[in-house]
């Protein structure tokens, strides 16, 4: 069977994934009965077939070679070293430790007779007493293969032999750890808000991220999208917690203390742009000791959070404030210097820079390709951002129109209304449905009063006197899904109207521009104009070239660029330690996760009382039409600890044999 371009599993021996028993055992394969519950891909990593995989959704063993015994061995062992870290509840933390060592005995040839039965009396235990998902659902596996391989647990006690090693991986996760790019250990993060441990929560988060403040207020947060709270009630706000500890510590005037754990061999890193994606690549490797310096375009670091998200989101003094933590690492960053202008990537090699980041972000703004375009009081939405943000602009006229229907879009309309245009109005060609901005950011927008006019598509921009005075549109109707994989805009014959405006602000999309890859760069292009790389290493085809975010992706999100930076980090730093430039195995897991899915949003979540979400204040939405003061607040100590309560620590273990 081939899924997503994958070979997947066609014959398992057996499974009792999600509740379906499948026992093949003893058949002819023309007459094995199918999984539905799963598909589970044919191999882990090249040349290592998948032959059995246990975890919380049960047992799937697709090789006579795996023993069972081994395989609950394996996987209590993995359960087991996340349980003695935590000191929630006795029943867990003893109990796996006993379940274990029982096994460590049936598999070394010291099995007793009554083994199976404390086995069964020790899972459903911890299954009873425990209070997270770990103690819930990790004995599940354990309490099916004592079921369904109860004559492999008394071969075990008849003949005590030992078995023979297998070879396995395992990992440790949770849907919202699954979904969230970076794969914060949000469960533990938030259990120390829980406990009020509010700097211990913070020291969480920059394990892997640097930006707690940024991302805890701009990040579209999809680990909330796969939160299981939202099946009993609603999600854990996780992102605000995570802005909740980033404020705590600004509010102290406490200074991040970041040790340095030195890699054996170090070298120099360059990194081009000075966004997410490299400031989170330089921050992980001045971690590790390695001289870094960033090279930055703009006058000031920070890429599209310092210079295009308003100020009424993301305020310029937390950008700021986790860019000099940054710095305090060791890592220099030189602004107002472009590569391929001011210098070449040639010549940072040859003033000794091993490896180059390529970050460079999307700020360049597609064009209209309509006529009237380059009249006065049309503008770009990026550079009319741009400008608000360095103070340049702050007048506009009383009728402002903006044409798209993204997040930069959105941004332009409200802040157009807060500089005074009585009526500022997003013109867009789809359905609201359609629209590719948060859903978040579109409610927020349309709770200021801002109208977004759909189904319609500007034809030209007319002028008087070389000023904009009005818009020639067309009504517009959706066929078939484009390349977007969104319903094709149609233009209606004969249906042109105008609309008087004052001023046009177009935010279609950005792309990159490469001025900055010289000729001596062997790097290739993708056809949506963005730098090839090695998914798994962030490497470029030019073997000292690597690049990550919007490089890479096109203007996507803040955190999947944070996610580019830390691995390209890792991969620069491990090259740099002579390690092997391939995928590991967190890789590997994140392909398997693609259809072995850690949240099922049918799932039963049994919680002893439902408990909403904290609510969180914004400013009056008439208060916000003239203000860049911030909408959205911040949790107080207790709405956090409040809100921490609700989380059900939900992690889960898989263990895979190959």
């Amino acid at each position: 069977m081939v899924y997503g371009g994958k070979e997947f599993v066609k014959d398992v021996l057996f499974s009792s994934w999600q509740g379906q028993i499948i026992d093949n055992r003893g058949k002819e394969s023309k007459d094995f009965a199918s999984v539905d519950q799963v598909a589970l891909q044919e191999y882990f990593k090249p040349g290592e077939e998948i032959k059995a995989m246990m975890g919380w959704g049960g047992i799937i063993i697709c090789s006579a070679e795996v023993n069972i015994l081994d395989l609950c061995r394996v996987y209590i062992e993995a359960i087991s070293d996340h349980t003695k870290t935590c000191d929630k509840c006795n029943y867990c933390n003893t109990g796996f430790k006993e379940i274990l060592e029982v096994f460590r005995d049936l598999t070394n040839g010291e099995a007793r007779e009554d083994d199976p039965e404390f086995l069964q009396t020790a899972a459903k235990t911890i299954i009873g007493y425990s209070k997270c998902s770990i103690g819930r659902e990790g004995p599940v596996p354990l309490l099916h293969a004592l079921k369904y391989f109860s004559e492999d647990f008394s071969r075990a006690i008849r003949e005590r032999s030992q078995v023979a090693a297998g070879r396995y991986y395992s990992k440790l996760t949770a849907p919202c750890m699954d979904a969230c790019p970076i794969h914060l250990d949000i469960p533990r993060y938030i259990e120390r808000i829980k406990e009020a441990k509010f700097a211990d929560s913070l020291e969480v988060i920059r394990e892997d991220l640097p930006l707690p403040g940024v991302v805890g207020r701009v990040c579209y947060h999809p680990c909330e999208d796969h939160c299981l709270r939202a099946n009993a009630d609603e999600p854990i706000a996780i992102r605000l917690l995570k802005r909740f500890v980033a404020d705590q510590e600004l509010s102290s005037r406490k200074q991040p203390a970041y040790p340095i754990i030195s890699s054996e061999t170090t070298g120099k890193v360059a990194i081009v742009g000075a966004g997410p994606a490299g400031l989170t690549c330089a921050y992980h490797l001045a971690r590790k000791g390695h001289p870094v310096t960033v090279f930055e375009k703009q006058p000031v670091a920070g890429g599209m959070m310092a210079v295009g998200i308003p100020e009424y989101r993301l305020p310029q003094d937390i950008v700021q404030a986790e860019i000099e933590a940054i710095k305090k690492l060791g890592g220099e960053i030189k602004t107002s210097l472009e590569i391929g202008r001011d210098i070449t990537t040639e010549q940072l090699r040859k003033e000794g820079y091993q490896y180059i980041f390529i970050s460079i972000g999307a700020h360049e703004c597609k064009k209209l390709g309509i006529e009237g375009e380059d009249l006065k009081g049309v503008d770009s939405g990026l550079d009319f951002l741009k400008e608000v943000r360095s103070g340049k602009k702050n007048t506009l006229g009383k009728r402002i129109a903006v044409i798209g229907g993204g997040n930069v879009a959105i941004d332009a309309v409200r802040t157009a209304r807060r500089l005074g245009a009585e009526e500022a109005f997003i013109i867009y060609r789809r359905s609201r449905e359609e629209m590719p901005a948060h859903p978040d950011e579109i409610k927020d927008c349309e709770a200021e009063g801002i109208h977004i006019q759909t189904l319609t598509n500007p034809k030209r921009i007319i002028g008087e006197n070389g000023k904009v005075k009005a818009i020639e549109c067309l009504e517009v109707t959706l066929g078939e899904p484009d390349a977007s994989g969104r319903p094709h805009p149609i233009p209606v014959e004969g249906s042109e109207f105008l609309m008087e405006v004052d001023g046009v602000i177009s935010a279609l999309g950005q792309e990159s521009d490469w001025a900055c890859l010289g000729p001596e760069c062997v790097c290739t292009l993708s056809e949506w104009g963005t730098l090839k790389v090695n998914p798994f290493t962030m490497q470029t085809d030019d073997p000292t070239l690597f690049a990550g975010g919007d490089a890479v992706l096109g203007p996507q999100s803040l955190i999947e660029a944070t996610a580019m930076g830390k691995k390209a980090a890792f991969t620069i730093d491990g090259l740099l330690n002579g390690s092997p430039l391939e995928a590991g195995n967190d890789d590997y897991f994140d392909q398997l996760f693609k259809t072995v899915k850690i949240y099922d949003p049918n799932e039963t979540v049994k919680v002893s009382e439902p408990r909403d979400r904290k609510p969180v204040t914004k400013l009056p939405s008439e208060t916000r039409k003239s203000s860049f003061e911030e909408v959205e607040k911040g949790f107080s100590s207790p709405e956090a600890v409040a809100e921490s309560e609700r989380c059900l620590r939900c992690y889960r273990v898989v263990t895979v044999a190959v």
